[in-house]
C-alpha cells in the first residue's frame, strides 16, 4: 500500500479492542478498503495480552490514518470507547468493534444519506457472519426511523452501523456499565429530541461469537431491565410496559 499523507479526517472510527488478534486485521482491512477515504481509525487497546498491539501497530506504520492508543489498565468497553471519542478529530463519529467488518461503500453511502437529508444520527441494515467470517444470510432489517420511545421498546440499532454528526448532537460519552452502553447512548441522544434514521442497505457484517456477552439472552433481559430502572429512571409501570415490548420483540425474532 502506498503511504498516505494524513489530512484532517471527516469521519472518526471508534474501535475498542481487547485480545482481538483473531479478527482485528479483517476489521482494519475493511476500513482501508472504504471508497470514502477521509477517515481516521482510533483503535484503543484495553490492555490486551495477545498480539493485538503488534498487529495494529504494523498497520499504523502503513497507514497514518490508523491510530493506536493503549490504556494504562483494563477499563472495560465504555471507557475504551470514550477514550477514542475524546481523541477523535472528525466531524462524524462511526463505531466498529474489533471483530466486525464494513462493506467497502459503507462510509460513502451513509455520509451521502445523512448529508442529503441533513441528519444528525443514522444507522443501517447489517448481515450476520459466523466466527469464521462466513455470512449466514441473516439480514438485520431497520425501520425508517427510531425515536426515544421506539428505542425503549427494543434496540433496533446495531452499534457497528451508527454514524453521528458531532456538530449536531454535540459531545457524547458512553455510560460506564458492563454492557448495553451503546444502547444507553442512543437513548440519551434521542431523549434530547433527536431521531435516528435507518438506511435500508446492508453495509456491515456483525460477527456472532459463542462467548459474546450479547449471546446470553437471560443476561440481556436483566440488563435491559436495569437500563429502564437505574439508568433511565422509569417507574415500575413504565418499565413493565416497555419490557413487555422488548420480550415480545425478542420472542418473535428468535422464532424466525
Amino acid at each position: 500500500m502506498t503511504r498516505l499523507i494524513k489530512k484532517q479526517a471527516n469521519v472518526s472510527i471508534i474501535t475498542p479492542a481487547y485480545n482481538a488478534q483473531a479478527y482485528i486485521a479483517d476489521t482494519i482491512e475493511s476500513v482501508i478498503e472504504q471508497t470514502y477515504e477521509s477517515w481516521e481509525m482510533l483503535i484503543v487497546d484495553d490492555c490486551s495480552t495477545d498480539d493485538t498491539a503488534q498487529i495494529v501497530q504494523a498497520y499504523t506504520r502503513r497507514d497514518p490514518r490508523i491510530r493506536y492508543i493503549q490504556l494504562a489498565q483494563n477499563s472495560g468497553p465504555a471507557i475504551t470507547r470514550n477514550t477514542a471519542i475524546a481523541a477523535a478529530s472528525g466531524r462524524y463519529l462511526a463505531f466498529l468493534d474489533s471483530d466486525d467488518m464494513w462493506l467497502p461503500n459503507k462510509l460513502e453511502r451513509q455520509l451521502q444519506f445523512m448529508q442529503e437529508r441533513d441528519l444528525a444520527f443514522s444507522f443501517t441494515q447489517y448481515r450476520v457472519m459466523d466466527l469464521e467470517g462466513n455470512v449466514t444470510g441473516k439480514l438485520e432489517d431497520v425501520p425508517d426511523e427510531a425515536t426515544y420511545k421506539d428505542l425503549l421498546k427494543h434496540n433496533v440499532i446495531g452499534c457497528l452501523t451508527v454514524m453521528l454528526d458531532k456538530e449536531k448532537v454535540g459531545a457524547v460519552e458512553m455510560v460506564n456499565i458492563r454492557s448495553r452502553q451503546d444502547y444507553v447512548l442512543w437513548l440519551h441522544i434521542c431523549k434530547r429530541g433527536f431521531t435516528a434514521y435507518g438506511l435500508k442497505e446492508p453495509l456491515a457484517l456483525y460477527r456472532v461469537g459463542r462467548q459474546s456477552v450479547s449471546s446470553n439472552k437471560v443476561k440481556m433481559a436483566k440488563q435491559n431491565w436495569r437500563v429502564y430502572r437505574e439508568i433511565e429512571g422509569l417507574n415500575l409501570v413504565k418499565s413493565l410496559w416497555y419490557f413487555s415490548h422488548y420480550v415480545v420483540f425478542k420472542l418473535v425474532k428468535y422464532a424466525r
